[in-house]
């Protein structure tokens, strides 16, 4: 286990240690949500475009429950449980991380709520447009973008990026599971209200 830990420690010094002054801003501003609200409209108009108001909008929300799940599973159980300090927190590596911006995020840092966030948007709307042909995967390079900025900024461990990747990809594929029952059932219930209709 101290191996790993000490693996897990030397990749991050030497991303985080990779800095230069206008890179810092960069992944500073990648790594705020806000940033990304256009994004998230556009996945949204997407949705709507290609699969009508109705689904469109069913797809939206499963997107909203699964990344929220995700951020909860994440932040609220998973950090707290296993109490794993920041980067920016840990006492050996101080002096070591570039901090920029002043930012040292919270306390505790495994898992990473912004890789399970991501993965979960990720995963699931590839899953959803893959509905319809195999170019939905495209948000892997989001989710990407957004886990090294997090070690960029010296905030998660490259360990803490893998665990909430798998957390956001585990709760998309339930959340797709779900769906596909909540469609199947109100498919059924379409089909039946068209059968009654008919033999009327």
């Amino acid at each position: 286990m101290n191996e790993l830990i000490q693996i897990d420690q030397s990749w991050l010094l030497a991303i985080n240690g990779a800095h230069c002054e206008a890179m810092d801003q960069v992944m500073w501003y990648i790594s705020q949500a806000w940033i990304w609200i256009p994004l998230y409209a556009l996945l949204i108009g997407l949705l709507v475009w290609r699969f009508g108001w109705k689904r469109g909008l069913l797809y939206t929300l499963a997107l909203v429950a699964a990344v929220g799940l995700s951020d909860w599973v994440s932040s609220g159980l998973i950090k707290h449980w296993v109490c794993r300090p920041r980067p920016t927190h840990e006492p050996a590596l101080e002096g070591l991380v570039h901090i920029v911006n002043g930012y040292v995020g919270g306390q505790y840092g495994f898992v990473s709520s912004h890789a399970a966030n991501t993965a979960s948007l990720a995963v699931l709307f590839g899953l959803i447009w893959n509905k319809i042909n195999h170019q939905g995967w495209w948000l892997m390079v989001y989710v990407v973008v957004n886990c090294y900025s997090r070690m960029y900024l010296g905030v998660h461990y490259p360990g803490d990026i893998v665990g909430g990747l798998v957390v956001g990809t585990v709760i998309a594929l339930l959340v797709y599971v779900l769906l596909n029952q909540v469609e199947r059932v109100r498919k059924l219930r379409v089909d039946g209200a068209d059968s009654q209709v008919c033999g009327s």
